[in-house]
Formats: structure tokens, C-alpha cells, sequence
């Protein structure tokens, strides 16, 4: 599967951005997703996640309340809703595909995902 992330764009602070990762290949449907962010001088860091069939997602504490992820598996895309951003939100942001079994207890780890887009870039000014 081939991930394109999109979306991402200077806003200022308590503005909102939504991120769109489009893939191609194999049907969404297979696949439990994840988005995680780079920020200058730091690591790569877990986002959020949602499992294949969309019924369930995770999110890191910082982001909860503040960011929604959702999939349409018909249109294989996969959206990150983000509000009331602020300037720790500035980062590359990545989405990544996994299909691995064991995802529940996984989907916090970069490691699990075995294919990943090119980021967009989110500036947030303060």
C-alpha cells in the first residue's frame, strides 16, 4: 500500500487543520492506521491510531479532546481532525499502515507499521 499525506499548512494558534492520508494499493480496509509527528530536534511520536474496521481508536495524551482520526475505507482515506492547535503541535505529521494482528496492545509503536507516506508539514504560531 502506498500512503500520501496532505493537509498541513501554517494556522495560528487555537485554529484548526484537518490532514488527509489518501492510500493506494491494497483496499484501507486491511489495514490499521496510525498518525505520529516529528518535531524539530525531536522523535518521532505516536498521534493517533484506528483500527482496521474503524470502531475503535487510540490517542496520545496530548492530543485527546483536541484531535479526531476517522477512516472511509470507501474512499481509502484516512482523516486527522485537529483543533484548537497550538504551537507544541508544530511537526512533520505521517500516516502509517499497518496489518498486523497484534495491533491493541502496539499501536503507540512506530515499529508496528510496515508502510509510511511522506509527511505535511503543520506550523502553528503562537
Amino acid at each position: 500500500v502506498q500512503l500520501q499525506a496532505s493537509g498541513g499548512g501554517l494556522v495560528q494558534a487555537g485554529d484548526s487543520l484537518k490532514l488527509s492520508c489518501t492510500t493506494s494499493g491494497r483496499a484501507l480496509s486491511a489495514y490499521h492506521m496510525g498518525w505520529f509527528r516529528q518535531a524539530p530536534g525531536k522523535g518521532r511520536e505516536f498521534v493517533a491510531a484506528i483500527r482496521r474496521n474503524a470502531e475503535v481508536s487510540y490517542y496520545a495524551d496530548d492530543v485527546k479532546g483536541r484531535f479526531t482520526i476517522s477512516k472511509l475505507n470507501a474512499k481509502n482515506t484516512v482523516y486527522l481532525q485537529m483543533n484548537t492547535l497550538n504551537a507544541e503541535d508544530t511537526a512533520v505529521y505521517y500516516c502509517a499502515a499497518t496489518s498486523t494482528a497484534s495491533f491493541s496492545g502496539r499501536y503507540h509503536d512506530a515499529r508496528t507499521y510496515g508502510h509510511w507516506g511522506k509527511g505535511t508539514l503543520v506550523t502553528v504560531s503562537s
